[in-house]
Formats: structure tokens, sequence, C-alpha cells
């Protein structure tokens, strides 16, 4: 069944709608999360809440074709709220879940998430929704609210820091931005 159809089903209140559109995009959201919180446990959390809110204000969505831009901009919010209520660093020891278990592990894609994390809030969501989730940037914009010059600011500058903070790893832009190692 396509997804319009679906939304249109779960926007009607077809609970069994909603919930196979979210295991279509729950790689998505579980990924997108886990690059907010560093660890498997509180990206669930935050996909769970996420699930949640949407399914409560599914009826709201406007547009059905922006059904995953509305859907993202949701986990990002959940994500940081979840990050405001804990008061704490993201921490960096279980970045290595992030990498799928059927590629070889290697030190700078680790390195990589890693520098990731330390990038600022706006910086990091730019640059996740563009590399990792292969959003546009009227979409990035949509969802972070803002307009698309500033997400491609943020996608610049992000990017220098990148570089700056891997400059020791003799990692060039393409390297970084591609995964390519």
């Amino acid at each position: 069944m396509n997804h319009i159809k679906l939304i249109k089903k779960a926007k009607a209140g077809d609970a069994d709608a909603f919930e196979e559109l979210l295991m279509l995009y729950s790689d998505q959201l579980y990924r997108t999360a886990f690059l907010y919180m560093g660890n498997r446990e509180d990206a669930l959390d935050v996909v769970q809440e996420t699930s949640y809110k949407a399914f409560i204000a599914i009826k709201t969505l406007k547009k059905n074709k922006y059904f995953a831009t509305w859907l993202t901009k949701i986990l990002i919010n959940s994500a940081y709220d979840f990050l405001k209520k804990r008061k704490r660093d993201l921490p960096c020891e279980n970045m290595e879940q992030f990498i799928s278990t059927k590629e070889v592990y290697n030190i700078e894609q680790i390195d990589l998430f890693r520098a990731i994390e330390n990038l600022k809030e706006t910086h990091r969501a730019a640059i996740i929704l563009f590399y990792f989730q292969d959003l546009q940037i009227k979409d990035i914009a949509t969802i972070m609210d803002i307009p698309e010059n500033t997400v491609k600011t943020y996608l610049h500058r992000g990017k220098e820091q990148l570089k700056t903070n891997l400059k020791g790893d003799k990692c060039d832009e393409r390297k970084v931005l591609t995964g390519n190692f």
C-alpha cells in the first residue's frame, strides 16, 4: 500500500495504518534518535515518545507528502526535550552501536560520530539531516523552522568544525562526509 493511502487512513483514525507507517520509518527514526542521544536506551525512549506524540497529533498534519518531515521534526523536538530534562552531555562510549553490525568497525567512523556529537546543536542537526537522512535543504529548513540560507550556513560551519576536529586524523572533507575512510 502506498504511503499516502496509509497516511490518509491514519489521519482518519486507523491505528493499524499509523503503526504500519511507523514501521516503514522505524529505522530512520531510530538512527536519527541515536545520533542525538548517543545510546540505545535513550534513543528507543525518544522514538517511543515521538510515536506517541505523532499518533496524538496526526490529524494536524496539513500536507500528507510531508509526513516524514513532520515526523522527523517531532523526533528532534522530543530528543531536545529529553536532553533538557536529563541535563547531561551526550555519551560517546556507545556510539559504536550506531554503526551497522554488518560493517567492519573502524576507528575513523567512530571518531566521526564522536566529532559530530561535539558540534553545536544547530550544526549537528543540519549535518545529521543532510548527510545521514539525505534530506533536501528545504526539508531541513522546515524541520528546523529556519530559512534555507541558515541551513546552508549551519552545514558549512558544521563541516568546517568537523574538519578542524578531525584534522589530526588526516581526514579530508570528502572522506568525512561520505564515510569513505
